[in-house]
């Protein structure tokens, strides 16, 4: 049956955009729940919604219109929690409440929330388009291997941002870069599980891992492993059984969490 699936050129291109984004939102969502940044991605999958809607209005690829607008908003968040006297969240509230709201303007001017629109909402992955898969590879080779040079940086910031500071690492920049690549990873995420959804990708697989992981690293390579799991198994379930892949991909992360937690009580880890 797998066999038979994979020949299907449709189902090639879902897996393998699927294990990019899976890749991409797991090592970067190890940083970013350990930093309490976690619901940013949330307020970006909200700027995503205004992204897409300005991409269909314009009648250009949405993932593309959504890369610059995503970027600019991240620096705008993170310049907000910075400059201003709000909290991070408050930024993150108020940036992905007023995209919301421009979203659902834009879609209001070009004639209603058509079908295109709903699929960037909650993910279409079987019906991804070649250049959408190597817009997925490009965006998650530029993530990974940013994760990957900044490894030590990104770690310092992560266990203790003013240690990392007087230790000379610059924290700014590094922040930057990490909200950004977060950006990026919400880009990936549009077409596999949606603009709505998409923040439960880079959530789950890190807390899954940190029920029974026993380091840092560790904890990084089991959220991949949990968060590649969870993209194939979602993927195919959804194709046998005719099922949303987005709803069935953030559905089996959910089983995976509830079995790592469970697993971590008995084992004494969590």
């Amino acid at each position: 049956m797998l066999s038979e699936m994979l020949q299907f050129t449709f189902m090639q291109r879902a897996l393998i955009s699927g294990i990019c984004i899976a890749l991409s939102s797991a090592g970067l969502g190890v940083f970013l729940v350990l930093r309490r940044f976690s619901m940013i991605g949330e307020g970006l999958a909200h700027t995503g919604f205004a992204a897409v809607a300005v991409g269909l209005l314009l009648g250009v690829s949405p993932m593309l219109a959504a890369i610059p607008i995503l970027l600019l908003m991240s620096l705008w968040i993170l310049k907000l929690g910075e400059k201003t006297t709000m909290y991070g969240e408050t930024a993150i509230g108020l940036v992905s409440s007023l995209s919301l709201a421009v979203g659902v303007l834009l879609a209001s001017v070009s004639q209603g929330f058509n079908v295109d629109l709903f699929s960037y909402l909650f993910g279409s992955i079987l019906a991804i388009s070649r250049l959408e898969v190597r817009l997925s590879i490009l965006l998650s080779v530029v993530v990974l291997a940013a994760l990957i040079y900044f490894y030590h940086d990104l770690f310092a910031i992560t266990y203790d941002e003013d240690f990392a500071r007087v230790s000379g690492v610059k924290t700014k920049w590094i922040n930057k870069l990490l909200i950004m690549m977060t950006a990026l990873t919400v880009v990936l995420g549009i077409r596999v599980v949606g603009t709505l959804l998409i923040s439960s990708l880079i959530i789950f697989p890190a807390v899954t891992a940190l029920q029974i992981s026993g380091g840092f690293r560790s904890t990084i390579v089991i959220a991949c492993i949990s968060a590649v799991i969870s993209v194939i198994t979602g993927i195919l379930l959804s194709f046998l059984l005719n099922l949303p892949t987005g709803a069935a991909i953030v559905m089996v992360n959910f089983v995976l969490f509830v079995l790592s937690f469970t697993f971590g009580r008995i084992t004494g880890r969590s």
